[in-house]
C-alpha cells in the first residue's frame, strides 16, 4: 500500500501536479493603487500602513501602493490608460480629474457604492458630472482664518474688522496677514485670490460655464485684494514656506489658508497657541483643494477595486486615514470630545467646506491653467501698477476669449 501511494506522488510530481494535501492557498486578486502622497516623507508612510491594514484583513484582494512624484503622475498614468493600461486605482487632484472624464478613462462608480450608505461631506458633489459619479473624495480640506491666540485672542467676524486688526498687529518684526502676491508662486496666488474673489461673491463662471473674469463681484474680491496689499500688513514677497514659518515662530497675526497647513503647525509646533474661524468675508465661500479616488476604465479588476472602496469608507477606517493625513477625508466623522480637543481646527474647516468651491473655472477645467496666467499678470498691475481693477479684468476677460477659448 505504502509503494502505491509512493507511486501515485512519484507520478503526479512528474507531471508537475501537486498532492491534494500540498496544494498551495489561492492567491490574491492584487490590484495596483498610484498615488503621490506614497512618496511623500512621514505621511506616505502612515497611508501605506493604512493599505497594509486592509491587506492583513483580507484573504481574497491585496493592494499595492505605487509611489509616483506629483509632477510627474498625471502624464504617466494618462499615458499608461490612452494606452489601454494603468493601475486599477488612482489618487488624482481636483484638476487631474477633471481631465480624464471626458476621454473616457474613468469607470462610472455608481453600481459600485450607494450614496445613501455613506455621510460624504459637501465637496463630494463635484465628485458627479452630469449626475454620473466618477470618484470619492479621498482628502480634501477648504480655507479659514487661522490667527495666533497670543497676538490676537478673538478672531475678527468681517473684512473691515479684519483689516483694522491686521494694521494694529503690524508692529516690531510682526505682521498682522500673510498671502502670496508673486508670479514666483502662481499656484499659490492662485489659491489666495480665488479665496478673496469667492469671499466676496464672485465667480470665475457661471452655472452654464460661461465666463464671468469681469463680473461686479469678482472686482470687489480684487479689489479687496489690492486694499489688503496696499495695507502693509504683509511680508512682501515672502513665500509660503517663509511666511508659513514665521507664523509658528508668532511673526504674523492672521492668515487664511488651508486644513493641511493647520495639521502641520499641529504636529510641527504642537506649543503654538493657534486657533481656526471663518474667513472673513461676506461670502461663506471659500477655495476647495480636494483629491480623488478614482477607477482606471480599463481595470479587469473592478469587483476587487470595489471591495476596496466599501472597506476604505467604513467609519472607522475613514478615522484612520483622517489620522494618516492630516486633513478632513470623504466622510464626516464622528469624534469624542477628547479627539475634537487634539484636533480643534477640523470641525472648523468642515463647516467651512460645506460652501467650498475648487479653485478652477467650473466648466473649462482643463483650460483653468490658461486662464490663470492671463488672470494673474492683470491682478498683478493691480497690485503693482495701481490699474484700476474693472479695466483690469476687463483686459483679462477679453484676452481669454480671444487666447484660449477661441
Amino acid at each position: 500500500m505504502r509503494r502505491t501511494v509512493n507511486r501515485l506522488m512519484a507520478a503526479a510530481i512528474a507531471v508537475g501536479l501537486a498532492p491534494w494535501w500540498a496544494a498551495p492557498a489561492f492567491a490574491k486578486d492584487k490590484i495596483t493603487f498610484a498615488a503621490a502622497v506614497f512618496a511623500e516623507a512621514g505621511r506616505g508612510d502612515r497611508v501605506k500602513a493604512w493599505i497594509e491594514s486592509y491587506n492583513q484583513s483580507q484573504t481574497g484582494v491585496e493592494v499595492e501602493p505605487i509611489a509616483i512624484p506629483f509632477s510627474s503622475l498625471a502624464n504617466t498614468v494618462f499615458t499608461q490608460m490612452g494606452g489601454g493600461g494603468g493601475p486599477d486605482l488612482i489618487r488624482l487632484d481636483q484638476t487631474d480629474f477633471f481631465a480624464a472624464i471626458p476621454s473616457g478613462r474613468l469607470l462610472p462608480l455608481g453600481d459600485v457604492i450607494n450614496d445613501k450608505d455613506y455621510p460624504f461631506l459637501g465637496p463630494d458633489r463635484f465628485m458627479k458630472v452630469k449626475d454620473v459619479r466618477y470618484g470619492l473624495l479621498f482628502d480634501t480640506t477648504g480655507y479659514a482664518l487661522l490667527y495666533n491666540k497670543d497676538i490676537l485672542p478673538q478672531p475678527p467676524k468681517d473684512f473691515e474688522s479684519f483689516l483694522a486688526a491686521a494694521r494694529e498687529k503690524t508692529r516690531d518684526g510682526t505682521f498682522g496677514y500673510a498671502y502670496r502676491a508673486t508670479m514666483a508662486e502662481r499656484a499659490g496666488f492662485w489659491q489666495d485670490l480665488c479665496n478673496y474673489v469667492f469671499g466676496f461673491g464672485g465667480r470665475w463662471s457661471d452655472k452654464d460655464g460661461n465666463l464671468t473674469l469681469n463680473s461686479p463681484d469678482v472686482i470687489k474680491g480684487v479689489a479687496a485684494y489690492k486694499k489688503v496689499y496696499d495695507a502693509g500688513v504683509t511680508p512682501k514677497g515672502a513665500d509660503a514656506a517663509t511666511y508659513r514659518r514665521m507664523f509658528w515662530e508668532g511673526k504674523i497675526a492672521m492668515n487664511v489658508d488651508n486644513g493641511g497647513v493647520a495639521a502641520i503647525f499641529n504636529r510641527n509646533a504642537p506649543q503654538l497657541p493657534f486657533a481656526a474661524a471663518p474667513s472673513p468675508f461676506p461670502d461663506k465661500a471659500q477655495g476647495l483643494i480636494m483629491t480623488a479616488l478614482v477607477v482606471n476604465a480599463n481595470t479587469k479588476h473592478k469587483d476587487a477595486a470595489g471591495a476596496f472602496i466599501k472597506w476604505a469608507y467604513a467609519p472607522e477606517n475613514q478615522k484612520t486615514l483622517q489620522a494618516a493625513m492630516g486633513t478632513s477625508v470623504g466622510t464626516r466623522l464622528d469624534m469624542s470630545p477628547e479627539e475634537q480637543a487634539k484636533q480643534p481646527w477640523l470641525r472648523v474647516y468642515e463647516e467651512q467646506m460645506q460652501n467650498a468651491l475648487p479653485q478652477l473655472v467650473m466648466g473649462h477645467e482643463d483650460k483653468t491653467p490658461e486662464i490663470q496666467q492671463i488672470v494673474l499678470e492683470q491682478v498683478l498691475k493691480v497690485l503693482l501698477e495701481n490699474a484700476d481693477p474693472k479695466d483690469a479684468m476687463d483686459r483679462a476677460q477679453s484676452l481669454v476669449e480671444r487666447r484660449v477659448l477661441r
